[in-house]
């Protein structure tokens, strides 16, 4: 997928279902710092390739987020060898920390993770997979859906509106 060799993410749009899935390889992060955050660059436009994943280098292991389409999140494991060069359209690379957000979050302490979910009125769709959330000891790290793309704030826990979202506590 994308032209990384390897990678290949399973689409989730239930929260629920993905803390479950990924609860015991998250447990084994708590208490570890963030080593570095990685994003597929692109070369030829200068910037952050938002549909490519979001890797999360804690040492021992390497998580990579993605979203795509309305609700839509894959979480994977020690699948991208970003030394091995990305197959697509021949301008894309990883940068590491080319983020504020992932740059705050650097060397931080990992001491919860979560799933939120947006709450809507609409029957059809009453909770949407929003983001993924990393609570480090001094930073706040949220991976979201940015509509068919990933999106990345550090906007602090006390700022988020506490009406219109869940969050689903993995580890």
């Amino acid at each position: 997928m994308l032209g990384i060799e390897g990678y290949e993410p399973a689409w989730h749009h239930d929260a629920e279902a993905l803390a479950a899935v990924h609860r015991t390889r998250f447990v084994r992060l708590i208490g570890r710092p963030l080593r570095s955050g990685w994003l597929m660059w692109d070369v030829a436009e200068r910037g952050w390739f938002a549909d490519g994943p979001v890797i999360l280098d804690f040492g021992i292991t390497k998580v990579e987020i993605t979203h795509r389409k309305f609700d839509e999140c894959a979480i994977t494991w020690d699948q991208i060898d970003m030394a091995v060069p990305i197959d697509w359209y021949e301008h894309f690379d990883w940068r590491p920390d080319p983020h504020t957000a992932l740059r705050n979050a650097r060397g931080k302490v990992l001491r919860s993770v979560n799933v939120i979910e947006l709450i809507t009125v609409a029957d059809w769709r009453p909770r949407i997979l929003h983001a993924v959330e990393f609570l480090f000891e001094g930073a706040r790290l949220a991976i979201y859906n940015a509509m068919d793309e990933n999106g990345i704030t550090d906007v602090p826990e006390n700022e988020l509106p506490v009406t219109n979202w869940r969050r689903i506590h993995v580890a």
